[in-house]
C-alpha cells in the first residue's frame, strides 16, 4: 500500500509510540508485508527466525521487537509489538469505509444489531438473528431461521443456512428431505468470499467462536465447527462431522461425513479424510495420515523404485 503523501520516521514513530532509530525526517512511501516491500517501505518482522530477512529485505523502516544493528540505509522503530503496529498503520491511512445508502432485502421477525453494517444487494431471511459490530458484504444471502453472532464478517457472495445435501433414493428417483435445521455462525467468525454453509436438516450447523474460513469452502449440515478453526481455499467437508476446537485445514482438504478430528489436528493441502483422527498431531495424504508415517511410506516407495529400476 503507497501513502497518499510521504510521511517521516518521526509522524510514524509518534503514531505508534515505538522508538525510533535513524534519520527522524527520513521520507516513507508506503507498507508491505515482507513478501511484497520495496524501497521506501515499512515492513515488520516480530519472530526471531526472521530478522535477517527482514533486515536484508528491500524495506527501508522496520518495525522489530528488539534493539539490533541497524543496517546501513534504513531506519528502525522498536516496538514492543510489531504485528499490533503495523495492523494500526494500515488501518490508520485506509480505513474501513462503511456503505452509504445501501439496499438490501430484510425478511420478516429478522433482528440486526447495533453497528453492523449491511451492503447492496444482501439478501437477510426471515426469523434471523444478526448481532452487534458485523459486516455483511454485497450479494451474501442468509437463510430463514439463521443466527449470526457478534463482531462476524461475511465476505460477498457468501451463503449461510441452504438447505442439506439429503435426499432418499428410490427406485429411477430421488425425494429430497426437508431441512428445518438452522446454521449458527457464533461471535468473532470471519467467512471469506463464494462459502456455501448448509443448515441442519433438523438440528444445528454451527461454525465456533473465533473460527475463520477462506474463500470457495464447503460446509456441510450439521457440521459442528469448534472455536479458532482454520478453514483454508477450497475445503469441502461433509455433513454430520465435528471439527474440534483449533484444527487447521490446509487448502483443497476433503473431509467425509460423519467423523470427528480431533482438538488441534492439521491436515496438509489436499488431504483426503475418511475416518475419525486424534487430535494434537499432523496428517498428511489421501487417506490421510500421519505425517511422518506418511514421509516413512513415500521414502521406502522411493527406495523400492529405484532398486527395481537398478536391478
Amino acid at each position: 500500500m503507497q501513502f497518499e503523501s510521504p510521511q517521516t520516521l518521526s509522524s510514524i514513530c509518534s503514531l505508534i509510540n515505538a522508538t525510533a532509530v535513524g534519520d527522524a525526517n527520513y521520507k516513507i512511501r508506503g507498507i508491505n508485508e515482507i513478501h511484497m516491500v520495496a524501497e521506501g517501505d515499512i515492513t515488520f518482522v516480530d519472530f526471531e527466525k526472521y530478522y535477517t530477512k527482514a533486515l536484508t529485505s528491500n524495506a527501508s523502516v522496520i518495525i522489530i521487537d528488539k534493539e539490533v544493528p541497524c543496517p546501513e540505509g534504513k531506519c528502525l522503530l522498536i516496538s514492543e509489538n510489531p504485528f499490533r503496529d503495523y495492523n494500526f498503520l494500515t488501518q490508520y491511512f485506509r480505513p474501513l469505509q462503511q456503505p452509504a445508502n445501501t439496499i438490501f432485502h430484510k425478511g420478516q421477525n429478522t433482528e440486526i444489531g447495533e453497528n453492523t453494517y449491511i451492503h447492496t444487494g444482501a439478501i437477510i431471511g426471515n426469523n434471523v438473528s444478526i448481532g452487534s459490530n458485523c459486516i455483511i458484504y454485497p450479494n451474501v444471502v442468509i437463510y430463514d431461521h439463521s443466527i449470526i453472532g457478534n463482531n462476524v464478517v461475511i465476505h460477498a457472495n457468501t451463503t449461510i443456512g441452504g438447505d442439506a445435501f439429503y435426499y432418499k433414493r428410490l427406485p429411477g428417483n430421488f425425494i429430497k428431505m426437508h431441512s428445518c435445521g438452522r446454521a449458527v455462525v457464533e461471535d468473532w467468525v470471519e467467512i471469506g468470499c463464494n462459502v456455501t454453509i448448509d443448515r441442519g436438516v433438523s438440528g444445528d450447523t454451527i461454525i465456533g467462536r473465533g473460527t475463520k474460513i477462506d474463500n470457495l469452502v464447503q460446509i456441510g449440515h450439521d457440521n459442528k465447527i469448534g472455536q479458532n478453526c482454520i478453514i483454508a481455499g477450497q475445503c469441502g467437508i461433509a455433513g454430520v462431522t465435528t471439527l474440534e476446537d483449533d484444527v487447521i485445514l490446509w487448502g483443497q482438504v476433503g473431509v467425509t461425513k460423519d467423523i470427528t478430528i480431533g482438538k488441534g489436528a492439521i491436515l496438509g493441502a489436499q488431504s483426503g479424510v475418511s475416518k475419525s483422527l486424534e487430535g494434537g498431531k499432523t496428517y498428511f495424504g489421501a487417506p490421510a495420515k500421519e505425517i511422518r508415517q506418511f514421509l516413512m511410506e513415500l521414502a521406502t516407495l522411493a527406495r523400492l523404485t529405484k532398486e527395481k529400476r537398478t536391478k
